[in-house]
């Protein structure tokens, strides 16, 4: 514990300084131990910002780079951002929607990762800004116990990132209109909007959405108030209309989508 004492106090020394996100991964490891930080700033319709990693290189392109380019659209932490969420530590399994580790974002990029488990710790700040500090295993899912513990010291890592990275929402920039100079998309409600506006309905359009999301026909038919014989229907037409015979095409047709600019 007098070890952990100390740490909160380099923490909360490290306020301010370029040190500091280090310094938060460090003491969070003394809590309890895994592989990988990364901390991403969100912003209403922004790109996200790769605030600190520590990937080695070889990796930083599927979690960073590839994460950047429309995967981080489908992500479960980027998409509690934009609810009226609750503030604190989240394993990413209880924010995913049921079908989620069956869905194409699962198998098409975040099974790339490697990753046995993430958690984050997940921090609303100023001006509809928000952080994810999100802790990674590579080998070995977390317990229950190093869950708890980590809870635990939640009080000061929400205190300490909502004092550092207080300004935060000034560093994304106008957020207005949909698109960044790249072309890509930059709010899930656009993206899916846009997404195949030529040829697929504004209801075909929510069915790509939320099974791309990782929901069931049951779950999606329970959203959009309709049977799940009638999202899988609208999911054979959407298959049809865009010449495609997967899910995981559906999920290569949106991300292309995205860096195009448009419509499939």
């Amino acid at each position: 514990m007098k070890v952990l004492y100390e740490a909160t106090g380099t923490l909360i020394d490290a306020i301010g300084t370029e040190s500091f996100a280090q310094t938060l991964s460090d003491t969070l490891r003394q809590i309890t131990p895994f592989d990988y930080t990364v901390v991403f700033g969100y912003c209403g319709q922004a790109r996200p910002l790769d605030l600190f990693d520590d990937f080695p290189r070889n990796k930083r392109k599927v979690f960073v780079e590839d994460y950047q380019e429309g995967p981080y659209l489908l992500d479960p932490f980027y998409l509690i951002c934009e609810t009226d969420f609750v503030p604190g530590l989240h394993r990413i399994r209880d924010l995913a929607p049921d079908r989620f580790f069956q869905g194409e974002y699962y198998r098409s990029y975040y099974a790339r990762t490697g990753l046995a488990e993430e958690m984050g710790f997940v921090i609303r700040l100023p001006e509809s800004a928000n952080v994810v500090v999100s802790v990674m295993r590579a080998q070995k899912a977390f317990s229950a116990k190093d869950f708890r513990q980590l809870s635990e010291f939640w009080p000061v890592v929400q205190a300490a990132c909502k004092r550092h990275w207080a300004d935060l929402a000034n560093r994304f920039g106008p957020v207005e209109g949909g698109a960044t100079d790249d072309g890509l998309y930059q709010s899930v409600a656009l993206a899916f909007t846009n997404f195949g506006q030529d040829v697929l309905t504004p209801r075909e359009r929510q069915v790509v959405e939320y099974t791309l999301k990782g929901h069931s026909a049951d779950a999606v038919g329970r959203i959009l108030k309709i049977s799940p014989g009638t999202v899988r229907i609208h999911r054979r037409n959407v298959y049809s209309k865009l010449q495609i015979r997967s899910q995981g095409e559906l999920f290569s047709k949106f991300i292309d989508a995205l860096v195009s600019g448009g419509s499939p």
